[in-house]
């Protein structure tokens, strides 16, 4: 064997290895719509954070309503206004089925992100989008129940950014995750899809 056929064997490998990574992350995230595998049991989990309004917030607030969550930051450039936007415009589409569910923005942020900077932010959007904050021990409880990747990344002059993971979490009217939510869709198909765990 020459060692460009090595090469070429050793490329294929990785590149099959790769794909097997894929499916499984894949496999990890995605479960089956009945919510039955351990899978879907191991994202999400109760929590109580403080709402855009100082008030507390829990996840039994939610009791018998699917619900979306966002994870963000109120100084991120253009995710988190972005898929804002697209939720608010999947609520506007629901009509008045839109109060048979809720989704959540809850800030991986909140040296910056208090309930009066996050009322402030949401304004802009649909009022059944809720803003959640709380103290850094708590809210890390929260991301380590979704899995959520957040990490601080400091700039220049000594300000800073966040990154993130940017999933839309479909969670069922028991608390349970379904699947991530594509907002990749035209608007109407989106909460058509959102109706059915009514």
């Amino acid at each position: 064997m020459n060692a460009r056929t090595a090469r070429l064997l050793l490329m294929f490998g990785a590149f099959v290895a790769g794909l097997a990574l894929c499916f499984s992350v894949v496999m990890l995230v995605v479960s089956p719509r009945d919510g039955a595998s351990a899978v879907a049991s191991a994202i999400g989990g109760p929590f109580t954070l403080t709402d855009q309004d100082g008030r507390a917030f829990s996840d039994r607030d939610l009791a018998g309503k699917p619900y979306l969550v966002f994870f963000g930051f109120t100084h991120c450039p253009d995710v988190c206004p972005t898929t804002l936007f697209d939720v608010s415009e999947v609520m506007r589409n629901l009509g008045p089925d839109a109060d048979k569910t809720a989704a959540l923005f809850i800030s991986v942020d909140p040296e910056r992100d208090t309930p009066a900077v996050l009322k402030d932010y949401l304004s802009s959007f649909d009022p059944h989008v809720r803003g959640l904050t709380g103290e850094p021990a708590t809210l890390a409880a929260v991301f380590k129940e979704f899995r959520v990747y957040y990490k601080k990344v400091p700039l220049e002059g000594g300000d800073y950014t966040m990154d993130h993971s940017a999933l839309v979490y479909l969670m069922d009217k028991g608390g349970r995750f379904v699947a991530p939510f594509s907002l990749k869709r035209a608007p109407e198909a989106a909460a058509a899809d959102l109706r059915r765990y009514f």
